[in-house]
């Protein structure tokens, strides 16, 4: 991110970034501010954690003036001879021709011709890719790597996480305490835009004071289905049936599928399988989580869960959901009810 932001600052641009990774709310950010940037666009605003902000009015302002001039490519099945056509064509009194080109999955397969062409592209084409996932053994990512920059946007850890909540909150002028951070974000979860839009709600409801507190989360924040999950086998574990009961009615009020609470059921309990079984190997919570897709600090309370189950427990519990998805495709059991007899003996 760091070359990304002097790359924009200095306005000297390679001709070719990639932006991946999980993080799905910083790849949005940095290609909208790249393709300002690249076609002589919007003022930067770099907050304290190194973010950068997207100003939509500035975003549809460029974007109107410089359509001659920058193109939007996305999905697969893209004709790659037509985007080579374009980026040879001469820019419309401007500098450059951008391109974009989103979750096309040309860095897993198909991107050859493509790669090619960027060995020697047109001095006025300028690329951006967007992808969540890409093969870093594929030609065009090698070729973009080498001539370029390739971002990668992870999942923040906790403490970039709430830096950036604070500072949020600071430019409207409100403050949070570390532990009601942490709070928030364990209601939340850690998705970066869902993050802003429960600030929004927060920044909203408390307009009338200076901190924001734990009452004030509870109240507007919407409790993410993956905390309800990981809260329900808390309880089923510590055998409080009544507690673990009403969250599965909580989430049926929300008009959440049964099956679908069954699967992240089956999800939250093979995943704490796994934290433990590698925990049992000695690794670390950092270790766990990036083998298992996790950040460190979500894989520490992860394995904290663990630690309260026998493996032979966990491994129950995955065959459990496994039988009671049978019960339900063969007819035996309704879903609701064979989800409420799950909860009842998963452990």
């Amino acid at each position: 991110m760091q070359q990304i932001n002097e790359d924009i600052k200095s306005g000297q641009f390679k001709q070719m970034y990639l932006l991946c990774g999980e993080e799905a709310y910083l790849r949005r950010q940095y290609r909208d501010k790249l393709k300002a940037a690249l076609n002589d666009g919007a003022p930067m605003g770099f907050g304290t954690t190194g973010f950068v902000e997207n100003s939509v009015e500035n975003s549809m302002e460029n974007s109107m003036e410089n359509s001659m001039n920058s193109h939007y490519f996305e999905g697969k099945e893209q004709n790659i001879g037509e985007i080579i056509d374009l980026a040879e064509t001469l820019p419309f009194f401007a500098e450059r021709r951008v391109m974009v080109l989103e979750n096309t999955g040309l860095f897993k397969s198909g991107g050859e011709k493509l790669a090619e062409y960027l060995a020697a592209p047109a001095p006025t084409a300028y690329f951006v890719f967007v992808e969540s996932e890409v093969d870093k053994r594929s030609r065009l990512f090698k070729q973009v790597q080498k001539e370029g920059r390739a971002a990668e946007f992870a999942t923040q850890d906790e403490r970039t996480l709430k830096r950036w909540i604070g500072g949020i909150l600071k430019k409207e002028g409100k403050q949070i305490t570390e532990s009601c951070a942490e709070y928030f974000l364990d209601k939340v979860g850690t998705d970066m835009g869902n993050i802003r839009l429960e600030l929004e709600k927060l920044i909203c409801f408390c307009m009338d004071r200076n901190v924001v507190e734990k009452e004030d989360v509870d109240l507007v924040c919407t409790t993410r289905i993956s905390s309800h999950i990981f809260d329900m086998v808390a309880a089923i574990g510590d055998r409080r049936t009544k507690e673990a009961l009403t969250l599965y009615y909580e989430l049926l009020a929300l008009k959440e599928p049964p099956m679908r609470i069954l699967f992240l059921i089956a999800r939250q309990c093979n995943t704490l399988l796994q934290v433990k079984q590698l925990k049992k190997k000695g690794f670390d919570n950092k270790t766990v989580g990036t083998k298992i897709g996790l950040p460190g600090f979500v894989a520490g309370k992860y394995a904290a869960q663990a630690a309260k189950f026998k493996e032979k427990d966990l491994k129950r519990a995955v065959e459990k959901c496994v039988e009671a998805e049978e019960a339900v495709k063969t007819g035996r059991l309704n879903d609701t009810l064979s989800i409420e007899l799950l909860i009842m003996s998963v452990l």
